[in-house]
This record gives C-alpha cells, structure tokens and sequence, in this order.
C-alpha cells in the first residue's frame, strides 16, 4: 500500500491583466507608477503578500486589499514596494549650499529666535534629516540664533522606524569626516554604528503620502524642503499634484532641493531656478515676484 503523497503546492501568478489592475490601484493610492521593467519586481513582491496572508488567488488577495478598513495590508505593500537606499551626506553639494546661501535668503525675512522648519522626505532610514542636522550644528554660524525644526516624512513605516533606532552600517556613515563620526555615534560593532539620541530627538518623523492632500495639508510654513529622487517613481500627473503640494507647503520665498536627474522646470512653472555657488535650487517666489 503506497504513502498518500501531499498535494504539491501552486504558486499564484500574476497575469497581465492582474498586473494592469494593481498598477492602477497602487498608482491611485501612492501615486507611484510601475513601468512594465518593473513587473518581476512587482509581481515577485505582490506573491510574497498573497502567500503571507494566506489568499489563494490574486483576485481573492485584490479584493481583500481594496475593500479593508483599516489600509494594514497596503501599508505593508507599500513597504515592500518601495525603494530605499540612502548614506550619510549624500549629494551633500545641496547641504553646503543650505548652510551657505539658502538660510541666509532665509533668515532675511525673520526675526532673531523665530522659527526655521525644514522638511526632509522621503526620510528613508533617516541619513538625510541626521545629515541636515549634523550640518546645521557644524556649518551654520546662526544655529544658536534661530528655533530650527527638522521634519522628515516618508510613505515607508518600516523604514521610519528604522531611523528613529537610529543604527547604521559602515557603509552608511563613510562618507562622514572621522570627528564627525566619533562625535555623533556610537561604535556597537565592526559594521554598526548608533547615532546620538541627542540627534533623534532632534528630528520629527511622520508617515505621508505626498500624492494625499489630507497627508501634506498639515505641513505648512516650510523654509526648506529636500525631496531627492522621489519623483522619478511619479509620472507627469503626480509629480506635478507634488510640486503644488510643496508649493503649498512653502513659505513665500522657501526653497526647494531635488535630486541631480530631476528637473522642477519640467514639472512646474510655480517655481523660480536659483543658482547659487553650490547647487541648483527651486525657489518659491516672493509675493509680487514672478518665476
């Protein structure tokens, strides 16, 4: 008499149809759009999903996903299918122009002891918000002067918490000078690094979607944003509601950073172009000015 033998277990797949349908779906919720060079990429991630919560079929995980109250499976699909890679003062050009131009345009319209806010996303894992701080402290001769606040934001709450633990790779931080490195962290092992609590507390992390108006309305009276290689996973459509959203955001007069491919004179004509010594930046006009 054999052994029953155990039915082989059938991986879901995803079809084009099915592929079509979440890109839609997701697009509508994130305002990220997936290229068909990204369907390995997806379809691996969106298997990973069904198969976690146990669905038998795309269709059946889908109509899970779109009718849940409370947006915990999406939240977890927006942490797997969101990039993010990042390192200590990265592109740190924009850094030093931050502490050497931009701030000072800043403060000419301000009181001594007023406030600052400068809003860093996406966070990722935070090397962006802790370089900022670290370059304030270090390079900007008014820092005493001024309440500055440091906001980062990001869709990702994985890698929010992350960065409010605040533990790094060697690679992360080798780009930091050596005094800067043994001031601000701590050594745990060969390759981990911890950053001083000092610097977390100094930093007021928040989960947004930038394509949610009910997200960035809260954001408002910003001096500065960073919002590097974001919205080179937007298409024209979304990039351009994000560009109002930081438009809206900004005090008349605030800049904004992107990253070295992106371009806002392709995107928006809101803004004014800024050349500083340093970098390239996008300006929010003063009232009367225009771009």
């Amino acid at each position: 008499m054999k052994a029953a033998t155990a039915p082989a277990i059938v991986q879901p797949t995803i079809s084009d149809a099915d592929f079509l349908k979440f890109r839609e779906f997701f697009y509508r919720k994130t305002g990220i759009h997936f290229e068909e060079s990204k369907r390995y990429f997806v379809d691996k991630r969106l298997i990973e999903r069904i198969e976690a919560t146990g669905s038998d079929s795309f269709r059946a995980y889908f109509i899970a996903l779109r009718f849940e109250a409370d947006g915990r499976e999406l939240q977890q699909l927006v942490n797997l299918m969101t990039v993010n890679e990042t390192y200590f003062f990265r592109e740190s050009y924009q850094f030093d122009c931050l502490v050497n131009d931009m701030l000072d345009e800043v403060v000419r319209r301000k009181r001594k002891g007023s406030r600052i806010r400068i809003w860093s996303i996406p966070s990722s894992t935070g090397e962006e918000p802790y370089s900022i701080a670290i370059y304030l402290l270090e390079r900007w001769r008014h820092i005493d002067d001024y309440e500055v606040e440091i906001l980062s934001s990001d869709i990702d709450t994985t890698v929010l918490a992350a960065a409010e633990r605040g533990v790094y790779s060697a690679r992360s931080v080798a780009n930091l000078p050596k005094h800067y490195l043994d001031k601000y962290f701590r050594r745990l092992s060969d390759n981990e690094y911890q950053i001083s609590r000092d610097l977390v507390a100094a930093v007021d992390f928040s989960r947004v979607n930038l394509s949610d108006a009910a997200d960035t309305r809260r954001f408002r009276d910003i001096d500065v944003i960073f919002c590097r290689n974001l919205l080179i996973y937007f298409d024209d459509l979304s990039r351009r509601l994000a560009a109002e959203a930081m438009y809206d955001a900004l005090n008349p007069g605030g800049f904004v950073c992107l990253g070295h491919s992106e371009s806002m004179s392709r995107i928006s004509s809101l803004y004014a172009v800024r050349r500083f010594p340093d970098a390239m930046v996008y300006q929010k006009p003063l009232p009367g000015e225009r771009p």
